[in-house]
């Protein structure tokens, strides 16, 4: 059954995205307005719900599983894609990229070790202030 040969009383029981569902079916790929326009003429609304809908119809579309946006920007039903594109990785670009990860935390690893190297020279002992000599204030107001 066609969807131009249903009744416009069975087609307000579709919701939007069943109706586009079947668009797509019968049509194949489509854009979003086109779509939508469709959608409009068949349900005989009024022209000012394009401008007022097309957002909320486009975002449920985008949440609706059954679609695909594809990136000529058409819309098709998922199931006649295939999700087989896996994009291959070549095992030498793949080592090459661990080996510059592992040198930069080396790297890393070592500007911390500096750091805290620098505090191991540091040398800890009383020495420095065997010669220092605490005053009060009244002390320091008779030195002058």
């Amino acid at each position: 059954m066609s969807i131009k040969s249903m009744k416009k009383e069975d087609l307000e029981l579709l919701s939007n995205k069943d109706i586009t569902n079947l668009l797509l079916e019968e049509k194949g790929r489509q854009k979003t307005p086109d779509l939508f326009k469709k959608i409009i003429k068949l349900l005989d609304l009024p022209e000012s719900t394009f401008d007022n809908k097309i957002g909320d119809y486009y975002t449920s579309l985008t949440t609706d599983k059954r679609f695909i946006l594809l990136e000529d920007g058409t819309w098709d039903l998922r199931n006649r894609h295939t999700s087989d594109k896996v994009i291959k990785i070549d095992e030498e670009d793949e080592e090459e990229d661990l080996e510059e990860m592992e040198e930069e935390e080396e790297e890393e690893e070592n500007d911390y070790d500096s750091i805290d190297s620098d505090d191991d020279d540091i040398d800890d002992s009383d020495d420095d202030l065997k010669d220092l000599v605490v005053l009060d204030e009244d002390e320091i107001e008779e030195t002058e």
